[in-house]
Order: C-alpha cells, then sequence, then structure tokens
C-alpha cells in the first residue's frame, strides 16, 4: 500500500570527496511515467565509489548515490500500465534517455547524447524511497532475497554486456575479481566457458574465491596465464592492465573494458595490438541487455555474495571497497 509517512531517511552526497551525510527528506512523489519504490535493498558500486571520489565530475548535487535497487513499487505516475503495487522491481545505472538522438532510434540507448543516470545526474537508492522511469524498470522475481539480486542490476548487468562485446569466446580473463566478476565467472562457467582470473598481487583470498566460483585458473595480474585467451573482460579500474591483457589474448582477440573510469593507458608496442586484436569499452546498458541477462541468471542458478550494511553506514561501505577488503558485493539496507 501506499505510504502514509511524508519523510524518509537518505544518505546524501553534498560535495564530491566528502562523506555523505545523513539527512530526513521528503518522500517523493512521482510524475507522469514514472514508479516510486519503497527500496529493499540498494547495491554499493564502484561507480558510486567514483562519483564520491570526484573521478565522475558532473553530479548533480546534492545527490543521493545508489543505482542497483530493488524494492516494492508502492506509487505510480500517470500513464504507466506495465507495473503493479507492490510489485519487485529494480532500477539500474542508466535512468532515462531522450528517444529522439539516431543512438536512441537505432536501439543503442546506451550512448543516447540526453541520457540520466541513476545516483548521478538523478537521486538513487541510498534511501527508503526512490523515484524512478518506468521505461528503465525491470521486474524482477517476487520470491527472491533482495540483497542477492541488488548487485545484478549493475555488476551483473555490465558485467554480462561486457561479456558480449567480447564476442564468441571460450576461455576468458578477468582483471579484477569484485563484484561483476563474481557474477560472471557463474555464468561463464554454467555456459561452459572457461574463467581465467587476474587478482591484486598477493591477495590469495581473492584467488580462492575465484577458484571455488568454477575459474580454471586464478594468478595475479602480473601473471601470464597458462593458455592464450579469447577475451579478456577488465573489471579493475587501472589503464596500466590494457597492455597486460593485450600480451594475454590470442590473435584476433579483445580486452573489453567493463568500467566507467579508468586510469590512463600507458603507451604499449604496436605489435601487441597487431593481427586484429581489439580494444573496446562498455558504455552503460540497454533494456535488451536486461531482458536477456536476468532470465540467464535465474537459469543459471547465480547466487551473488554479498556483505550487508545498514543504510546508515553507507560511508562505511564505500570505504570497504574503496579498500579492497570485500569479497563480491556489498549492499545497504533500510
Amino acid at each position: 500500500m501506499p505510504s502514509e509517512r511524508t519523510t524518509m531517511q537518505a544518505m546524501v552526497l553534498e560535495r564530491q570527496n566528502a562523506p555523505l551525510f545523513p539527512r530526513l527528506l521528503p518522500i517523493p512523489e512521482p510524475g507522469p511515467g514514472e514508479v516510486r519504490l519503497r527500496v529493499e535493498a540498494c547495491g554499493v558500486c564502484r561507480t558510486d565509489l567514483h562519483i564520491v571520489d570526484g573521478e565522475l565530475t558532473e553530479p548533480v548535487l546534492p545527490l543521493i548515490p545508489g543505482h542497483e535497487i530493488v524494492g516494492r513499487i508502492d506509487a505510480i505516475g500517470a500513464g504507466v500500465h506495465a507495473f503493479a503495487l507492490g510489485q519487485r522491481a529494480g532500477v539500474p545505472w542508466l535512468g532515462a534517455t531522450c528517444g529522439r538522438c539516431s543512438y536512441c532510434r537505432e536501439h543503442r540507448e546506451n550512448l543516447c547524447d540526453a541520457p540520466e543516470f541513476t545516483g548521478y545526474t538523478r537521486n538513487g537508492g541510498y534511501a527508503e524511497y526512490c523515484v524512478a522511469d518506468a521505461a528503465y524498470v525491470f521486474p524482477l522475481p517476487g520470491d527472491a532475497d533482495p540483497v542477492a539480486l541488488a548487485p545484478l542490476l549493475c555488476a551483473g548487468l555490465i558485467g554480462y554486456r561486457t561479456l558480449k562485446l567480447a564476442g564468441p569466446t571460450r576461455r576468458i580473463g578477468i582483471y579484477g575479481f569484485g563484484a561483476a566478476a563474481h557474477i560472471l565467472c557463474q555464468l561463464c562457467t554454467w555456459q561452459g566457458q572457461q574463467v581465467y582470473a587476474f587478482t591484486r598481487p598477493g591477495d590469495d583470498k581473492a584467488r580462492d574465491f575465484a577458484l571455488r566460483l568454477g575459474a580454471v585458473w586464478a594468478g595475479s595480474s602480473d601473471d601470464r596465464p597458462p593458455e592464450e585467451l579469447d577475451a579478456a573482460l577488465i573489471f579493475a579500474p587501472v589503464g596500466a592492465l590494457i597492455p597486460v591483457a593485450l600480451k594475454a589474448v590470442r590473435k584476433g582477440g579483445s580486452v573489453v573494458s567493463g568500467g566507467i573510469h579508468m586510469s590512463d593507458i600507458p603507451a604499449f608496442p604496436y605489435a601487441d595490438l597487431w593481427q586484429e586484436r581489439i580494444i573496446r569499452s562498455v558504455a552503460n546498458l540497454t533494456r535488451a541487455d536486461g531482458e536477456e541477462f536476468f532470465p540467464l541468471a535465474v537459469r543459471a542458478g547465480i547466487c551473488t555474495e554479498t556483505t550487508v550494511y545498514p543504510l546508515a553506514r553507507a560511508n562505511d561501505a564505500l570505504a570497504d571497497l574503496r579498500s579492497g577488503i570485500l569479497s563480491g558485493a556489498a549492499a545497504l539496507v533500510p
């Protein structure tokens, strides 16, 4: 049922390179074409960290971060017919698009010329309630654990798009074994692909984690894999991994960066790129990615490993993500 309350708790970014502050705010009302969700869980993504730390430089402040949102719809704006009150739904990073530019007309809305992003240019899910454009809300299973679902909304979707852009692959290297990698490793293993996991030097815990999830090999990002890779997927925001990964892929292989932010890529010999190797990046997601990925995640039996924090400890969750001590994903629960 719609809430009778008028205010909500939220964690707010008021300036970059500063902590989030707890604030009591009015519960937002959905406009035409929008729905409101009572938030059950919101994943903590590395993109949130890039926003808080000032590496993504154009947030609309003050801002409620968070774009891996799972909740129950408790209010519906005019013109929305695809959802019902009480229905479980999820809100991803891509929050709205113009629908008019050439990219939108070509069903490449992830490259829209005038996009809105959840938890960056519009308020996100580090709160008890959030409002979202109904066209960019995904229906989710009502009987699943909302905490387990939350990382699928970005780590899962972006990981899936990164894998898709790599093309046909059997041997896949994954650099940076965090939230996206731990989901993707399970999907690839289920699909019969071989995963080679690359972690920070000396991070035995991450290597053990990767092997437990089905990786056939796990080593340091400095190591060469025992076999040439068909593709390398990079989720760590470290530009120096691009030349390293190029040396690990076979002729005609791909190196795909799944992050929204990365440090500068150092120079490397043309010989490492030659023989039709490919470097490409992933930008955002399309609705089709969600329509494909969520049923796959169910069939593959993907289980996210998630550390739960109460909403008020959002700064602790971001600090733990920044330090690299998390295994899998993190989520906030109001």
